[in-house]
């Protein structure tokens, strides 16, 4: 394990984060994870996909 981790972890024990910066952590993940399962379940839009253009 690095040793940054270490010190990040013992700064975040003595002064935890505020519930509102918990709650808009929270919210991204939650937002990721509904995107993936729609990805998996549905499928990804063909408007959505990258087309390569041809090469001239």
């Amino acid at each position: 394990m690095n040793m940054t981790w270490l010190v990040r972890m013992a700064r975040w024990a003595r002064h935890p984060p505020s519930w509102g910066r918990v709650k808009l952590v929270a919210g991204v993940v939650a937002a990721c994870l509904v995107l993936v399962v729609l990805e998996k379940f549905i499928g990804w839009p063909d408007w959505l996909a990258v087309n390569r253009l041809p090469r001239h």
